[in-house]
């Protein structure tokens, strides 16, 4: 039983759904998981196992930014032997030829954020990358299924509102879109040998200012929670 989680070893699926808001974890297990039971509510992070076409998989809330993702992720992977995590979470756009509600499939995830030079204590510049066993199959998943698909790096920031950012820079060196997990999750899966891939909805585009309403980003984007329970079932 880890802290932030509280749950019993058995509870928790080896394959879990990640996604920052727990409202949508919750949507995720009333509307495609059977046999329904909630693991968690400590801190109002909610999570859940069910069975998805039989298969038992969890879906677990993980908050916003690298440090409460990281938390939860730490204590899946160590305290409950979880094998596969899947993040389905928004990003914003920078590149002009995706738009919302796009799938962006993170297979790089660049970050400003310190923790990952603090873990290697300056030594280089990690490259935190998606499991590319989940990447190619949520990659042909995708394209079968005909949705619209990107796959390349993005940008897991630290700061949600951060104007100093040079985004046409970013844009002109690949970054597909920004998002505030992905970075932390593939950091962790390298360390202790797991896979992990984000999933990401574009929510908003950064650069046209088109967005989506909160309400929209909780209970809509059924495409990328579908895709992902079809790459772990």
């Amino acid at each position: 039983m880890s802290i932030h989680i509280g749950a019993e070893k058995h509870e928790i699926a080896p394959k879990v759904l990640f996604p920052g808001d727990p409202l949508r974890a919750k949507y995720i297990a009333e509307n495609y998981l059977s046999d329904v039971s909630q693991y968690t509510r400590v801190r109002n992070m909610f999570g859940y196992t069910g069975l998805y076409k039989g298969e038992k998989i969890s879906v677990q809330g993980s908050g916003m930014g690298i440090p409460s993702s990281m938390i939860y992720a730490n204590e899946l992977y160590q305290s409950y032997d979880v094998e596969q995590i899947i993040r389905v979470g928004t990003a914003g756009a920078l590149k002009k030829d995706i738009h919302v509600r796009d799938i962006v499939l993170a297979q790089g995830a660049t970050t400003d954020s310190s923790i990952i030079n603090n873990i290697f204590l300056n030594q280089v510049n990690y490259s935190p990358i998606a499991s590319f066993g989940l990447l190619d199959k949520a990659y042909h998943l995708a394209k079968e299924k005909k949705l619209a698909v990107h796959v390349g790096n993005v940008l897991s920031s630290d700061r949600f509102y951060n104007q100093e950012l040079d985004k046409n820079k970013l844009a002109e060196y690949g970054i597909l879109a920004v998002e505030m997990e992905a970075a932390g999750l593939y950091t962790l899966s390298a360390q202790y040998n797991r896979e992990a891939l984000a999933i990401l909805t574009i929510s908003d585009h950064i650069l046209t200012g088109e967005e989506t309403s909160s309400e929209e980003r909780e209970k809509t984007f059924n495409a990328m929670m579908k895709l992902a329970l079809s790459v772990l079932h």
